[in-house]
């Protein structure tokens, strides 16, 4: 339960400041950091951090973010999978 509390929070959490980023750049004042930014997918807000991307399109010309994203999004998702159905039970 505790799992997916955080899971949740931060996948908003990296959504929510993926927009806040976006924002910024339009009206070109300071930015967050790129390491922030893939941090915060790192830390297990990669779905988050996709979407972000998708529906701010934002960071999607930068290799640094369209591989690296997806790649964690998919490493996420198997670490959940496992953990759902070697650790929960």
């Amino acid at each position: 339960m505790i799992l997916e509390i955080y899971l949740i929070l931060i996948n908003l959490v990296a959504f929510c400041i993926y927009g806040i980023d976006k924002s910024k750049a339009e009206r070109g004042s300071y930015r967050i950091p790129e390491k922030t930014l893939i941090g915060l997918a790192l830390l297990g807000g990669s779905l988050g951090a996709f979407l972000g991307m998708r529906v701010f399109h934002h960071k999607t010309r930068k290799p640094k973010f369209y591989i690296t994203v997806p790649l964690l999004l998919v490493l996420d998702v198997a670490l959940y999978a496992y953990y759902y159905f070697h650790m929960a039970t």
